[in-house]
């Protein structure tokens, strides 16, 4: 049968003759400019028309940070329970399945270790894909061991955090680990070991309460969203209009939150540059 029929209005394809173009092939950033997706891999998935940083996960940030991409992954098989017995529209426990099955990730967050400009670092970052970024026991166990790794090895820590806060889910064993995690840090600045946070869009709630923020050094993304509550919920709460681009990363470097703002391009450059200067080894 002939792939179209011609009707007196024009040509018409039979439903089951058309022929989709595959997801993935354009991107279209918020600015309207449309992007080949491989194009914009190559661009460190950055958009080059209007330089639009796409969220991206611990993937492509190994791929941009380490050496070779090769690395040593830390506590790969570390897993959330479900110690409440959570259930809203669905059970926790079916939620932590879907999310493992669809984003191929065991949790939030992933720990490696490896080389960055010849420099041995350890790296732990949030990926936003598995339940929103969201902080529950394990990514606070993950980033608690990572820091201990780094203590051992007396190696740098970078933090590349991407989340929209605590898991509500697991209640106080979440808010148990910004307490948790800010102690690991505090146990990291007495050994004089340099940590090196980078908050990308968006860093939000618990996750900016603790560990996020409190980096020798505090770095983030072009126009990233970094803040405790959302925008929307600080104008219910406060009855006021917000300031133009309020709790972007530009913003926060305005305010003295941030120490500075880098594109994803100069990234292991800049983070190298720090470590290389504590450590007072020679710039390269």
């Amino acid at each position: 049968m002939a792939w179209f029929k011609r009707k007196e209005k024009g040509i018409t394809t039979a439903t089951e003759d058309k022929k989709d173009v595959p997801k993935g092939l354009w991107y279209k950033s918020p600015t309207g400019k449309v992007v080949d997706t491989e194009e914009l891999a190559k661009n460190l998935w950055v958009s080059p028309e209007d330089d639009f940083h796409v969220r991206i996960g611990s993937k492509e940030y190994f791929e941009i940070l380490f050496d070779e991409n090769t690395f040593k992954e830390l506590d790969a098989k570390l897993t959330s329970k479900d110690p409440l017995k959570f259930e809203d529209t669905k059970k926790y426990s079916d939620r932590l399945k879907e999310a493992m099955k669809k984003t191929e990730l065991k949790d939030a967050v992933r720990t490696a270790v490896g080389k960055s400009k010849g420099n041995n670092v350890v790296v732990c970052c949030m990926d936003f894909a598995f339940i929103g970024g969201s902080m529950g026991a394990v990514v606070g166990e993950k980033i608690a061991r990572g820091i201990d790794y780094s203590i051992k090895h007396k190696l740098p820590f970078v933090m590349i955090s991407k989340s929209g806060g605590a898991r509500m889910m697991e209640a106080a064993y979440s808010l148990m680990q910004l307490a948790k995690t800010s102690v690991k840090l505090a146990q990291l600045a007495d050994k004089k070991i340099p940590y090196i946070s980078l908050c990308t869009d968006p860093t939000t709630g618990g996750t900016t309460a603790s560990y996020a923020m409190l980096g020798d050094i505090n770095i983030g993304e072009p126009g990233a969203l970094i803040g405790f509550a959302g925008p929307r919920i600080v104008k219910d709460t406060t009855g006021k209009d917000l300031p133009d681009g309020f709790q972007t990363s530009e913003f926060l470097l305005e305010h003295g939150f941030l120490d500075f703002i880098v594109h994803r391009k100069e990234l292991k450059n800049k983070i190298n540059l720090y470590i290389d200067l504590i450590l007072n080894q020679e710039i390269r």
